[in-house]
């Protein structure tokens, strides 16, 4: 393996981590099989992974996503949800591909939208704004907006759809499923 490769690697693996990091709580919590099967399978944890009802939303972030939410018309749950999938509300997310902040904004984004997207008040702001856009260019409907959030506008167009790609289908219905849960807990 040339040191290139190496370090595509060691990217994705932090590409992961920042992903998961809303998952934090689950590590001090011991898997124990339920299953009466014997040893864990990775379907036994990853189910236990997907029974985990909600990751809080900071406290300190809730008055800027509500503020962002009613200014620009977008639920505060699907915002949530949004910046849960995209930085696990880790203000100091990058991703591999120059994705920053809460709503993994990247860079050109950022600046066609005015915001610093190291700044956490600007960068939901911003990601909200690009977020209502997607909604109002796809007449509305979530799943377009979603995928047009992760894959580009673009690719929504093109495939006339969610786009064929794995990770923005897995994207899409993990912030519905994300939406949900907030929407609960905000009732």
């Amino acid at each position: 393996m040339n040191l290139e490769n190496i370090q595509a690697v060691k990217e994705r693996i932090e590409e992961i981590r920042q992903r998961f990091a809303g998952f934090e709580d689950t590590k001090s919590a011991p898997l124990t099989n339920t299953s009466g099967l014997g040893d864990f399978t990775f379907a036994d944890a990853l189910n236990r992974a997907r029974s985990v009802k909600s990751v809080s939303c900071p406290k300190d972030l809730e008055p800027i996503i509500l503020s962002a939410s009613s200014r620009h018309g977008v639920d505060p749950a699907l915002v949530k949800a949004v910046i849960r999938a995209e930085s696990g509300f880790r203000s100091d997310a990058v991703s591999r591909t120059g994705a920053q902040g809460l709503m993994q904004l990247m860079p050109g984004t950022a600046r066609a939208l005015g915001v610093d997207a190291t700044d956490p008040a600007q960068c939901v702001d911003g990601g909200v704004r690009y977020l209502k856009q997607q909604l109002d260019r796809f007449g509305g409907d979530t799943k377009l907006a979603l995928a047009a959030y992760n894959a580009g506008p673009g690719s929504v167009a093109k495939y006339g759809g969610v786009p064929p790609y794995a990770e923005t289908q897995r994207y899409v219905n993990d912030v519905l499923r994300y939406t949900d849960s907030y929407s609960e807990d905000d009732k």
